[in-house]
């Protein structure tokens, strides 16, 4: 049962993210007691990602009241979570929790691995929140009573979404170098004392913050994101495009420079943050993507080879793609109708109830579709009209994106070939930006593409 469900949430993932990447698996030990923490940015998507991509059977600390939700707290007990008693959560009983930690060192005690998010709920800040003390107590309980020649290890793991609320984004989770648990003698059934408890707890907020993208506030993150779309961006488009790892370390970097920058350059800082604005509105205003900014793609034989590919490409699609928008048109829109709803402004949740409402409303529109076809034409049809649905959906998914970009890149063409000036004059004042960001670096110490 566990495989399947993993299956389905990895399939559900690829699904919601265009493209995820996970880097960093060498750093998680094939076997022997692990801890993995993670940062929270996003809801229920986040303990979805370290159920899927760790290279190893994990246990997840979760919080109770997802147990007792219909469908969800299903999930919770085929998946093998431990239930997390918070005091913020209705009717909790912090006292159960000595039931959870027992449990969870009970699995460390066997060789086996648990993950949990240390600051206790997912959030939207733009740095960790303080982080709770349960990893480090249940770490310091579980090591004491190892052999010495089977130390426990914490790995930390960081998740970089790069629009977390937004369908078909990008995802990557990066497993950092794991450290052992120093253990402390405890009598049996006595816990850690603070001491010990505060300074495993310090270690692992440091080991988060080496594998998460922190700054001082949301505004500066997006900066930054601009800023980092700036520099990657090259006159010709790249056959292999960065990896979201390099696109992360970037960002760290850019983030490390602007807090130096802004302190030690104010004015030149704000000239050059509102400079980058003035470019991103003049790429929004021409319905530019940046990527497209790339005056070596339109050779006559790039643009020829990208049209009949993309006329291909559309000819193939365009019946199946067609069909597959209109019937799954409406419960997309509601999915987005009842997420923006539900989630009232909390970004950490929006992607969770996209994918719960996807859920339930996509296999409901097969199901209606099948239904449909029975009572037209037959029992047989309503079963092909059940298998065919899926496939639909899938078609308008490609049909959609590959459609986005065609009409991306003849807008760009269609800049460059009739307003040329317009082009060139993007194209030159992504470069002086580029220019003024590294010499801006190399005067404070940094270097943004190092």
């Amino acid at each position: 049962m566990r495989a399947h469900l993993r299956a389905l949430f990895r399939l559900i993932l690829r699904i919601f993210f265009r493209r995820i990447e996970v880097s960093g698996l060498e750093h998680v030990p094939r076997d022997g007691p692990v801890i993995l923490v993670l940062n929270h940015p996003s809801g229920l998507i986040d303990p979805a990602f370290l159920l899927c991509f760790t290279p190893r059977r994990v246990s997840l600390l979760a919080k109770a009241p997802l147990f007792r939700m219909p469908v969800i707290g299903w999930f919770c007990r085929a998946l093998e979570a431990i239930p997390v008693h918070r005091r913020q959560d209705t009717g909790a009983d912090p006292a159960q929790n000595r039931e959870t930690f027992d449990t969870a060192r009970r699995v460390l005690a066997r060789g086996g691995a648990i993950g949990l998010f240390p600051e206790g709920t997912s959030h939207s800040e733009a740095k960790l929140r303080p982080m709770k003390t349960g990893a480090a107590r249940i770490a310091l309980g579980a090591a004491a009573g190892l052999p010495r020649a089977t130390p426990l290890r914490i790995v930390p793991a960081g998740l970089y979404y790069r629009a977390k609320r937004t369908f078909r984004s990008a995802a990557l989770l990066h497993f950092g170098e794991p450290f052992a648990v120093e253990p402390v003698e405890l009598a049996p059934g006595e816990e850690p004392p603070a001491g010990p408890v505060r300074a495993l707890t310090a270690r692992i907020e440091q080991a988060l913050g080496g594998v998460t993208l922190q700054a001082g506030h949301v505004e500066a993150l997006a900066l930054v994101a601009r800023a980092e779309r700036i520099v990657s961006t090259q006159d010709d488009a790249p056959s292999n495009p960065p990896t979201l790892e390099q696109e992360f370390i970037l960002r760290r970097r850019l983030i490390a420079g602007y807090e130096i920058a802004r302190e030690q350059q104010p004015e030149r800082f704000a000239a050059l943050a509102a400079r980058i604005d003035r470019y991103e509105a003049a790429l929004a205003a021409a319905g530019l993507d940046p990527r497209r900014l790339a005056p070596r793609s339109f050779t006559l034989a790039r643009v020829a080879r990208y049209v009949a590919k993309a006329g291909m490409v559309l000819l193939l699609l365009l019946p199946a793609g067609l069909v597959g928008t209109a019937v799954h048109y409406p419960a997309y829109r509601v999915v987005g109708f009842v997420a923006t709803g539900m989630a009232k402004g909390e970004e950490d949740a929006l992607a969770s109830i996209k994918v719960l409402a996807a859920m339930l409303l996509f296999p409901l529109t097969w199901a209606g579709l099948a239904t449909a076809s029975v009572l037209w034409r037959g029992v047989r049809e309503g079963v092909v009209a059940l298998l065919v649905a899926p496939l639909l959906a899938y078609a308008a998914l490609v049909f959609v994106e590959r459609l986005d970009r065609i009409v991306g890149g003849a807008r760009a063409l269609g800049l460059f070939a009739f307003r040329r000036w317009a082009f060139l004059r993007l194209l030159a004042e992504r470069k002086g930006i580029q220019q003024e960001i590294l010499a801006l670096g190399r005067e404070i110490g940094l270097t943004a593409t190092s």
